[in-house]
C-alpha cells in the first residue's frame, strides 16, 4: 500500500514537473536569445542614426568615427554601387545577426558570435534542471512522509478489521487525523460493539435453551424411569422405549452443542504454549516494570492447547491490562495441563474482586473502578470462540483461569486419524 501511494504521488509530481519544467526551460532559452538580440538591435539603431546623419549631410562614411563597436562584434555597411565596409573581427559561422536599412538604400548589419549566448543558455538550462531536481527531491520527501502517514493508518485499519474477523470486538480509541480513516475506524468500532452484543446474545440464548432442554429432558427421563416400574408389562415396555428415545435425544442435543462449539472454534489449531505465552507476556513486561512490578511466566513442559493465537493474545492482554490497572504486586502467568484441558492462570497480589461483583464480573458494562466494563466480557467471548471458557477462579487475590481444550490427533493439519466406529 505504501509503495502504491508513493509511486502515485511521485508519478503526479513527475508529470507536473515535466508539464511545467519543459515549457519553462524552453521559455528561458528563448528569453536569453531574445535579450541578446534586443541588445544588438539597440546598438544597431544608434549606429544607424549616425550613418543616416552622415549620408543626409553628404559626408563620406567613416566607420571609425561612429560609436565604437565592441571587440566581439562585426559591423557591415553596404551602399548600392560601393564596396561593403567592414569593421570588427570575423565572428565565425555560428553568429547572431541583426540588420537595419539606412538612407540611399543602404543596409547596416551587426554580427556577434553565438557562443557566449549559447553558454548563457546552457547555464539557464542547468539552473532549470537544478530547480526540477530540487523540486523532485522535495516532492519525494513529501511523498514518503505522506505515504507513511496514509499507509500506517491503513495498515492499522486492516489489522483492526482482521482482529474483528478473528473475534476481537474491543473498541480501538486510536484515530488518525484523517477524516475518511477516522470514519472507517468509528464504523469498525460500531460494528465491533454490534457484533459483540449479537454474539453474546446468541451464546446466552444457546446456553439458556440448552439448559432448559436439558432440565426438561432430565425430568422426562425421571418420569419415564418411574413408569418402567409399573406392573402393566405393556406400559412398562412403552416407557422403556420412550426412555430410549429420550436418551437418544439427549445424545443428539450433546452432539449439536459440541458441533456449535466446534463451529465457533473453526480457526483454532494446536498452539505451543511454551513458545506462545512468553511472546504474549513480553508485550506487558515494560508497562509493568515502569510501575515497579514484575511479570512471571511459568510453563512446565511443552503443553499444547487448541486455540487461535490472535484471540488468546487479546484475551490474555485483557487480563494483564486489568492486573496492570487494578492489581498490585507481581503478576504471574502459569499453565496447568491435564489429559483433556489446559488451564492458563493469570493472577496478581492486589485486593481482588469485591464480593458484590464476583457474580457479575463478566457482565458487559459492569465495573467497580470506573472503567468501561467491556474488557472481561470480550475476553470471555474470545476464549469461548475457541471452544474454551474463562472463569474467575479466586476472587482475592484475583486469579482468572482460561480453560482450553487439548487438541486431538485430527486437529493437527495434515494428519488423518481413522474415526472410531460405533453402532448408532
Amino acid at each position: 500500500m505504501r509503495r502504491r501511494i508513493l509511486l502515485a504521488i511521485l508519478l503526479a509530481v513527475a508529470v507536473t514537473t515535466m508539464a511545467l519544467g519543459l515549457p519553462l526551460g524552453y521559455t528561458a532559452l528563448q528569453l536569453v536569445e531574445t535579450l541578446t538580440r534586443e541588445e544588438l538591435r539597440g546598438a544597431l539603431q544608434t549606429i544607424g542614426l549616425q550613418l543616416d546623419d552622415d549620408l543626409a549631410n553628404n559626408r563620406p562614411l567613416d566607420l571609425n568615427d561612429i560609436q565604437p563597436v565592441p571587440q566581439n562584434r562585426r559591423l557591415i555597411v553596404t551602399l548600392p554601387g560601393q564596396p561593403a565596409q567592414i569593421v570588427g573581427p570575423d565572428p565565425g559561422t555560428d553568429v547572431l545577426e541583426e540588420s537595419q536599412p539606412i538612407l540611399r538604400e543602404g543596409l547596416v548589419i551587426i554580427q556577434q558570435p553565438a557562443g557566449p549566448t549559447r553558454a548563457r543558455q546552457t547555464q539557464v538550462a542547468g539552473l532549470v534542471v537544478l530547480v526540477i531536481v530540487i523540486t523532485i527531491v522535495i516532492a519525494s520527501g513529501v511523498a514518503i512522509v505522506t505515504a507513511r502517514r496514509l499507509a500506517q493508518p491503513l495498515g492499522h485499519v486492516a489489522n483492526r478489521a482482521g482482529r474483528l474477523g478473528a473475534g476481537d470486538f474491543r473498541p480501538d480509541p486510536r484515530r488518525y487525523s484523517v477524516a475518511e480513516l477516522d470514519r472507517v475506524a468509528e464504523a469498525l468500532d460500531t460494528s465491533a460493539s454490534a457484533l459483540a452484543e449479537l454474539v453474546q446474545r446468541e451464546r446466552d440464548l444457546v446456553g439458556d435453551v440448552s439448559h432448559q432442554l436439558r432440565s426438561r429432558l432430565t425430568a422426562l427421563q425421571l418420569r419415564l424411569e418411574a413408569l418402567q416400574l409399573t406392573s402393566d408389562p405393556e406400559n412398562a415396555a412403552d416407557a422403556a422405549a420412550a426412555l430410549e428415545q429420550a436418551e437418544r435425544l439427549g445424545d443428539v442435543l450433546d452432539e449439536l452443542l459440541a458441533a456449535a462449539r466446534e463451529a465457533r472454534a473453526t480457526d483454532a489449531e494446536p498452539l505451543d504454549l511454551a513458545r506462545a505465552l512468553p511472546e504474549i507476556a513480553n508485550e506487558w513486561r515494560e508497562p509493568l516494570r515502569n510501575k515497579g512490578r514484575a511479570l512471571r511466566v511459568r510453563v512446565d513442559g511443552r503443553p499444547l492447547a487448541k486455540a487461535t493465537t490472535a484471540r488468546l493474545r487479546e484475551a490474555i492482554g485483557v487480563l494483564l491490562d486489568n492486573a496492570l490497572r487494578h492489581g498490585a504486586g507481581p503478576v504471574s502467568v502459569s499453565v496447568r495441563a491435564s489429559e483433556a484441558t489446559v488451564a492458563i492462570e493469570v493472577s496478581d497480589g492486589g485486593y481482588g474482586v469485591p464480593d458484590e461483583l464476583v457474580a457479575h464480573i463478566f457482565d458487559r458494562g459492569v465495573s467497580g473502578v470506573g472503567s468501561t466494563g467491556v474488557g472481561l466480557a470480550l475476553a470471555r467471548a474470545l476464549v469461548e470462540s475457541d471452544g474454551g471458557r474463562l472463569e474467575l477462579s479466586v476472587p482475592r487475590p484475583a486469579t482468572f483461569t482460561i480453560f482450553l481444550p487439548v487438541p486431538r490427533v485430527d486437529d493437527v493439519r495434515g494428519v488423518r486419524w481413522p474415526a472410531e466406529r460405533s453402532p448408532r
